[in-house]
């Protein structure tokens, strides 16, 4: 099961999957959710859907259940990333700015959940300025990829 970064729809929706050019891949995303294989946390989608766009619109289209909120069950997931972040040499700032976003929930979320994470940041292990979500997952110990790793794993063909 998977936890998409927001990175995945906005890139997808701008580019190469974009509405009008692969509806099916839209669809497919909602078939997946139906499936319970594909889900966003609440920080991802309060941040797409702040946007006012065709994904906005698409985000809010989704049943309630494709966003997951925080729940007590990942208090302890929560904890144990803020403490890598904390703990790990990065700037102040890099911190501050990675727990107040929604990288930080999907991380927790899918370390609660074992879920991957799907995303298109490339792991900087040794940036201090900034925390990756690739870099926060393997130091947790969760599965990142990317929606190419995730589209050819489930099987995913649009014609």
């Amino acid at each position: 099961m998977y936890l998409l970064d927001a990175n995945v729809l906005i890139d997808a929706k701008n580019r190469y999957f974009a509405f009008d050019i692969v509806p099916a891949f839209w669809d497919w995303l909602a078939a997946q959710h139906s499936a319970g294989k594909v889900f966003i946390v609440q920080a991802v989608h309060d941040e797409i859907v702040s946007g006012g766009d065709e994904l906005a619109n698409w985000v809010k289209a989704q049943p309630a259940s494709f966003s997951l909120a925080p729940t007590a069950a990942d208090a302890a997931s929560l904890t144990s990333v803020s403490a890598w972040a904390n703990g790990s040499g990065f700037k102040a700032a890099a911190v501050s700015d990675f727990l107040q976003a929604a990288d930080y929930f999907i991380v927790a979320q899918a370390l609660t959940l074992g879920f991957a994470v799907v995303t298109l940041e490339k792991p900087d292990p040794l940036s201090k300025k900034r925390i990756k979500i690739p870099d926060a997952c393997a130091a947790v110990g969760v599965t990142w990829i990317t929606p190419f790793e995730m589209l050819r794993a489930e099987g995913a063909k649009f014609a």
